[in-house]
């Protein structure tokens, strides 16, 4: 079974403009994105058998993963007031 990417864009649709804004004009908001988009892939590398992780530190990379979706959200959620 196939597992999907997450990214940000499908995550939050309604930002699609805005993270495409922020990444051009917030070099903050760009390292963050890299970053997410970094741990979404080694995730999705793992959990679709084309990398090994033992299950700590999976759990460790989603748990990174999120709390960048976190941050990011919060920069959007803020750029958009």
């Amino acid at each position: 079974m196939q597992v999907e990417h997450h990214p940000l864009a499908a995550e939050f649709p309604e930002f699609k403009e805005k993270i495409h804004a922020l990444k051009m004009t917030n070099a903050h908001f760009s390292k963050l994105f890299e970053e997410y988009q970094d741990a979404d892939k080694a995730v999705n590398r793992a959990e679709n058998g084309v990398e090994h992780l033992a299950d700590a530190a999976l759990e460790n990379l989603k748990k990174i993963r999120i709390s960048l979706k976190d941050q990011l959200f919060q920069i959007l959620q803020t750029a958009s007031a």
